[in-house]
């Protein structure tokens, strides 16, 4: 199952996608956090091996130009130079034997570093 934005997409939107796993793993962290009521931040910035790397934050509020999506019981912000960078990306979160994390898929990428933190376009 993947959670979407509640909201219309508009052309400007980023229309990310949540797995039922991440959306799980957010809540688990927001509450270990100490952070309930914050919103997720998922940034894209210059960095990493390929160019550009995922950020994941938590925040307070929105910021100024922030698109503000609904997810399935917490907001995500987006900033608007981001947003092209995440536009369809599905957001996942996967266990495994070396540790687990978030898990990006990128249509927008053209290609990814072997560690799948960083990403070209």
């Amino acid at each position: 199952m993947i959670a979407e934005d509640t909201r219309q997409n508009t052309e400007n939107q980023p229309a990310l996608k949540f797995t039922k796993n991440a959306v799980q793993q957010v809540k688990v962290l927001l509450e270990k956090e100490g952070v309930a009521g914050c919103g997720l931040r998922v940034s894209v910035s210059s960095g990493g091996c390929s160019g550009f790397s995922y950020g994941l934050d938590f925040d307070k509020e929105e910021k100024p130009g922030d698109i503000v999506l609904e997810m399935d019981g917490f907001k995500v912000y987006v900033d608007q130079l981001s947003a092209p960078h995440l536009k369809q990306t599905v957001i996942d979160y996967v266990d495994s034997l070396h540790g687990g994390g978030f898990k990006f898929t990128n249509p927008n990428a053209t290609g990814t570093c072997g560690c799948g933190t960083s990403f070209s376009v």
